[in-house]
Parts: structure tokens; sequence; C-alpha cells
């Protein structure tokens, strides 16, 4: 019993910690507008509200919120096979990317419909 105590405690003391959860900043990016994510850093994480307007062709569409438009890329697996029309407002938490001729974009981890 004596040999086994001090395995006993240590599993006690570590098994109290599991509840732990972040409350920092998260990586899903903050809330941003269209015209901030245009200024973001590339590789920065945001998170747009506004309208998905146009399917451009293939995996990208035209979003737009009340400070303009940007050319997201939502792949399938994100969809979650929810249909979307250009009236639904959605949230997305996207990666600020740019096109080999240097034009910014979205890429998109996480569709939601916004309330």
């Amino acid at each position: 019993m004596k040999r086994h105590f001090p395995l006993l405690i240590g599993f006690l003391l570590l098994s109290s910690t599991s509840d732990a959860q972040f409350t920092g900043p998260s990586s899903a990016g903050r809330a941003s507008t269209v015209a901030q994510a245009q200024q973001a850093a590339i590789e920065s994480y945001v998170t747009v509200t506004g309208n998905l307007v146009a399917h451009l062709g293939e995996d990208y569409y035209r979003f737009r919120d009340q400070t303009g438009a940007i050319r997201v890329e939502i792949e399938p697996p994100v969809w979650r096979n929810r249909k979307i029309g250009p009236d639904t407002r959605v949230r997305l938490v996207a990666e600020v990317d740019r096109t080999a001729t240097g034009r910014r974009y979205l890429w998109v981890e996480s569709l939601e419909i916004a309330d």
C-alpha cells in the first residue's frame, strides 16, 4: 500500500487539471470586415459576417459585407451539405491568402449560418 500511495496521489493531482480550458486569444481570428481582411497579414485568420453573393466557378465565391467584397475559397467538406443562397447571412472563419498575382482572397475553414 505504501508503494502505491505516491502513485495514487500523482494520478489524482494530474486528473484534476483535465477540465482546464484555454481562455486566451483564439486562433480562429477576431471579428473583422472585408476591408480589414484586405489589409490583414497573409496567413492571419479573420472572422467575417456577410453574404455569399455569387459562385465564381469551382470552389470560388464572391463574399460581400457592408465594407466591400472579396473572393473566398470554400471546399466541399466545409459546406456540410447545407443550402445557402445570396440572402443567407453567413459567418466565415478564414485564412487570408493571396494568389500568384498577389490578389488577396480568403481560404474558408468554417462556415456558419449567422443569426
